[in-house]
């Protein structure tokens, strides 16, 4: 008999356990796939609001900026904004400065970060700013208008409309200090940018400081995150003739979201770890328990003159039908559920009434994942070694039944 036929018809000798192996190696497999799929489509969301409102994509700092904040450490823009927008695979180009300094109503004063933006190149990405209604928004690089987080409005107790002086020591060492009309209000759902941002026209920040035509951070926006390595070889070149001049990626301009991700990440590969585990118990059972119940029949098999070779292959023939069964299982019901999970997700709004906020960046309670085939296919390719990896030691036991043992096994 045809040695696939034989193990075919071996492995639902026992209907039950077969199937119940087959049920907890597929859904097993199956919440691997749905639930990296999830969490990629999660972080993937936090990256972009992150970079969007953060460091972009890549950044262009001066430098150590990134991480020692100094707002001596700029550098000229000149033509690098636009230069910089035109390589292929970059939706936008952010110029921003950064200066601390304090900002003041006639009855409330409070630390803040001034941060200039260029308002046209920012309102479509920036998630601060792209939800403002257009009697909100900044109308010029050198206009006097400010955005203010919500909270930082309530502890200066202003309103809309009012004015708030702003005071900050120029790179000349001496105070300087520029009246604002507060345009509009965001609310980030981070305390610490609610109560410290203070949102301007980048030429004015930069007058104010002393800096004209610098700034602190060019922030990169691209199309399509997994473009970064075909951008990455113009954007070297452009800053080539520029000493100083550092191009980082997010994760080494926004740390702690980086450091997040990978902690949450690693918390899940243990998980993952646990339920592959399952499926190789699982497999081991299945195919141990088949092998004590053929005791007599492996003992007929090598009486007949059938090698112990033979028998080892059988049983990972029935190892290999049954991870392929399971992997068939598992990979229609882990598409089924990235489907619904991509299409639908998971409404958290329900039970959590304002923005989610992780690793210093907020986003909307919807969980959607996002299709990643290629871990999938790793997923399978591993479920179906690791069933010929479980078999090893059941085919071993049943290379080593000689005749006589067997014949006696009841």
């Amino acid at each position: 008999m045809d040695l696939w036929h034989l193990a075919w018809k071996s492995l639902w000798r026992n209907k039950r356990r077969t199937l119940i192996t087959l049920a907890a190696i597929g859904l097993s497999m199956a919440l691997v796939q749905a639930f990296h799929n999830l969490s990629s489509g999660v972080y993937a969301r936090m990256v972009d609001s992150g970079v969007r409102a953060g460091s972009g994509h890549l950044a262009l700092y001066q430098g150590d900026f990134a991480s020692s904040r100094d707002e001596k450490l700029s550098f000229a823009l000149d033509q690098l904004q636009q230069q910089v927008a035109a390589i292929p695979g970059i939706a936008a180009a952010l110029p921003r400065v950064y200066l601390p300094g304090l900002a003041q109503s006639s009855r409330e004063s409070r630390g803040i970060l001034l941060t200039g933006v260029d308002p046209i190149a920012e309102q479509p990405i920036n998630p601060f700013l792209k939800n403002l209604p257009a009697d909100q928004r900044l109308r010029g690089l050198n206009s006097r208008d400010a955005v203010l987080g919500s909270r930082l409005l309530k502890e200066l107790k202003l309103k809309p409309g009012q004015k708030l002086v702003i005071t900050l020591q120029s790179r000349s060492g001496e105070l300087a200090s520029e009246l604002f009309r507060i345009r509009g209000v965001v609310t980030t759902g981070l305390k610490e940018i609610d109560s410290s941002l203070i949102m301007v026209g980048r030429q004015r920040a930069a007058t104010l400081a002393g800096m004209d035509g610098e700034i602190h951070e060019l922030a990169v926006v691209l199309k399509d995150a997994r473009n970064e390595r075909q951008v990455l070889a113009p954007l070297r070149k452009l800053i080539e003739d520029r000493p100083g001049i550092q191009l980082l990626s997010w994760d080494q301009a926004m740390p702690n979201l980086a450091n997040a991700i990978k902690l949450d990440y690693a918390s899940q590969k243990f998980i993952f770890f646990i339920i592959l585990l399952i499926v190789t118990i699982g497999v081991v059972n299945t195919l141990l328990m088949s092998v004590m119940e053929r005791m007599r029949e492996f003992g007929v098999i090598l009486a007949i003159g059938a090698t112990p070779g033979r028998l080892r292959r059988m049983i990972l023939a029935e190892a290999l039908l049954l991870g392929s069964c399971a992997l068939l299982i598992g990979c229609l019901i882990g598409s089924l559920g990235t489907w619904y999970l991509v299409e639908v997700g998971i409404d958290l709004r329900q039970f959590i009434s304002e923005n989610l906020e992780f690793g210093g960046v907020v986003f909307e309670p919807v969980l959607r994942a996002r299709w990643d085939l290629p871990y999938m296919a790793q997923i399978a390719g591993y479920v179906l070694l690791l069933s010929l990896f479980a078999a090893l030691y059941p085919a071993v036991k049943a290379g080593r039944i000689t005749p006589v043992e067997a014949m006696r096994h009841h």
